[in-house]
């Protein structure tokens, strides 16, 4: 796969990265080492990993919005892959490399695709519904609402987005998908609104981030990473995941202490100890301050856990 770089013309608006000093300071970066930007997004936390790097070291950057590559920094030490981090053992073997000191993933969407409603990320404003953030995936968020059946969508819109009444908003779309095309943003509010419990605005950002969560596969991207790690960091490299909600705050947390997703064996009896190849950093989730939440609202679900390879 070619690599791309690009000038250093990033945008301002573009993304506020999220507990930026808590996050570049828990990798506890070395001058000479290699980092891993699983989301580069506005390029703030890259540059922060830049600024602490010496002449050696080396940041490998994965972006799979094509939006992102405009804020790549023009820096001989970046590599920029535009591919999903999931795929993060398989491009770090492309780019030489066997093993890195840190990686470091902001799960949370940018402030860009959610304010520009060409995407379908915002309920504010009018688009297609669609909400891929890598535009060459095929499935988008109005696909999923004319396919899904309806136990599927219950599943996704109680599971992804907390949604109190998921039952009826399945039972509700499939019935009304029967008359009326859902392709756009404000079709899909319209068809829901005489549902809605609650506060509207609430209600409406819980099923677009079902949808959104669902169409890009965040959960099994997710895991995919995670499980990832133990080969990719080498002893006494650290990993830093900022989540924003609390499924993956779960498994973040989940991983770190044990090292697997395997249940433990039931059997009272059996003496298999399991032993996570993670120290963990963060015994509690590390959040925004008041000053950043106040600044940066869209920080407020923000958590950070951080661990370090045995």
């Amino acid at each position: 796969m070619e690599r791309k770089t690009t000038s250093d013309a990033s945008d301002p608006v573009y993304h506020v990265p999220v507990l930026l000093r808590e996050a570049v300071e828990g990798l506890s970066i070395k001058p000479d080492g290699v980092y891993v930007d699983c989301t580069l997004g506005g390029g703030g936390h890259g540059r922060a990993i830049l600024e602490r790097l010496g002449p050696k070291g080396r940041l490998i950057a994965f972006d799979q919005d094509a939006d992102a590559v405009r804020n790549l920094p023009a820096d001989s030490r970046v590599q920029f892959w535009p591919q999903n981090f999931r795929h993060l053992r398989r491009f770090l073997r492309l780019s030489d490399i066997d093993r890195v000191d840190g990686v470091l993933a902001d799960l949370g969407v940018s402030s860009h695709q959610f304010d520009e409603g060409g995407r379908g990320f915002s309920i504010r404003f009018e688009g297609p519904l669609d909400m891929r953030m890598d535009q060459r995936q095929p499935v988008t968020a109005a696909e999923v609402v004319a396919k899904f059946s309806e136990a599927e969508l219950h599943r996704m819109f109680e599971r992804y987005g907390e949604v109190t009444n998921a039952k009826t908003l399945a039972r509700h779309l499939v019935a009304k998908r029967q008359h009326v095309s859902i392709d756009t943003t404000q079709a899909l509010k319209d068809v829901i609104r005489e549902i809605v419990k609650g506060n509207p605005s609430k209600y409406f950002a819980q099923v677009f981030q079902a949808l959104r969560m669902e169409v890009n596969e965040e959960v099994p991207v997710l895991t995919e990473l995670l499980e990832q790690l133990p080969d990719v960091l080498r002893p006494g490299g650290r990993a830093a995941i900022i989540t924003f909600h609390s499924i993956e705050d779960r498994l973040v947390k989940h991983f770190f202490r044990r090292g697997s997703f395997q249940e433990p064996d039931p059997n009272p009896f059996a003496r298999t100890e399991v032993v996570s190849p993670f120290e963990v950093i963060t015994r509690k989730p590390i959040e925004p301050t008041q000053e950043e939440q106040r600044t940066n609202p869209r920080s407020r679900s923000a958590k950070l856990r951080i661990a370090e390879r045995r």
